[in-house]
């Protein structure tokens, strides 16, 4: 019975102290929900940093225009879900950490679609809701990112008991979208993905 509680008491990180690019920007002011109501009315700032202002042509391609995501993104998108059986994020009990997280370029030259790899450690090796909590991480990053990325969401290798049961699953499209079909594991993973922000 010990060998199933192999990491029965994870440690757990602080979510002040996770890597992120949220708590580096300036404070902004939040808006109210009556803001849009009220009439906006350009600065000369907003003027000058228009994209009319910047553009000595006038027009830009795609590809200026595309903004580029990074690892410190998508951890940013993953490490606020809950986990299913605690009152902690993933980020907060290690199962997604940063450097888990990898980005990779198109597979040929005539592709656009990039590969964001995302490797799941669960907090014990008989973890009976990974594939949830693989489920809600992939759902959350397609609903989040542009179609450009293909998600690849696995468990780490050595850190579960069934990781390639799990990644099978994970990595079929019709099983992924068969399981979002079962109303209770929609209502598992809405309930894990209402605490991003």
């Amino acid at each position: 019975m010990e060998a199933d509680k192999d990491n029965a008491n994870p440690t757990i990180i602080n979510p002040s102290d996770l890597p992120s690019r949220r708590r580096s920007a300036p404070t902004q002011k939040r808006p109210g929900i009556f803001d849009a109501l009220a009439p906006a009315y350009p600065t000369l700032a907003d003027q000058l940093s228009s994209p009319e202002a910047s553009s000595d042509s006038g027009s830009s391609s795609d590809e200026e225009e595309r903004e580029e995501i990074d690892e410190q993104e998508v951890f940013d998108l993953i490490s606020t879900i809950s986990d299913p059986e605690h009152p902690l994020s993933l980020g907060s009990l290690g199962v997604v950490k940063l450097a888990d997280i990898a980005i990779m370029p198109p597979t040929s030259p005539r592709s656009r679609i990039s590969t964001i790899r995302v490797l799941i450690t669960p907090t014990t090796s008989a973890c009976s809701l990974t594939t949830v909590i693989g489920l809600g991480v992939k759902v959350r990053l397609v609903n989040a990112l542009p179609p450009r990325f293909r998600v690849d969401v696995r468990i780490k290798e050595g850190t579960s008991n069934t990781a390639g049961e799990v990644n099978k699953q994970l990595g079929d499209k019709e099983r992924v979208a068969a399981a979002m079909e079962n109303r209770s594991l929609v209502n598992v993973v809405n309930t894990m993905l209402a605490t991003c922000v």
